[in-house]
């Protein structure tokens, strides 16, 4: 399947996360064309300031294949990774990370902070931005818009 495919899949996810009043961000990780694991932000109904939509997958993933790293894998994701998520991902040696849409005001995967594949770290994920970039930040927009 396509990356096109899994990033759409990304997608409905974070729409998902908009009908629970959660911040429309979904994330897939796929390791030889299967799902390993998948999340959408529930921080907000959880209570839980961990809970993004890729610690969710990287949790189920790390699960299914019962390891907790997850080399060859890649993350499909709505928006740019924060600082956490970004240093889970390279604690999982997450291959590849697809990023719909940069995150300007905290993204971890080199628009404010490069921890995704910063060369003093012993894992570096191949960083893809820009697949499904439009709908993913309107998405975005359309939330914080109904929020204000």
């Amino acid at each position: 399947m396509s990356d096109e495919h899994w990033m759409r899949r990304a997608l409905a996810l974070a729409q998902h996360a908009e009908t629970r009043g959660e911040v429309p961000v979904g994330a897939v990780l796929v390791r030889d064309e299967a799902v390993l694991g998948e999340g959408f932000n529930q921080p907000i109904s959880s209570h839980d300031a961990t809970a993004h939509a890729e610690i969710i997958a990287l949790r189920a993933a790390t699960r299914v294949s019962e390891n907790y790293r997850l080399p060859g894998s890649t993350l499909y994701v709505t928006l740019e990774p924060c600082a956490m998520c970004a240093g889970a991902l390279v604690h999982a040696r997450v291959e590849r990370v697809v990023i719909a849409a940069p995150e300007p005001r905290a993204g971890a995967g080199g628009s404010v902070l490069n921890v995704l594949s910063n060369p003093q770290l012993n894992h570096r994920c191949t960083v893809e931005f820009g697949l499904f970039e439009q709908e993913s930040a309107d998405l975005l927009r359309q939330f914080f818009r109904s929020r204000r």
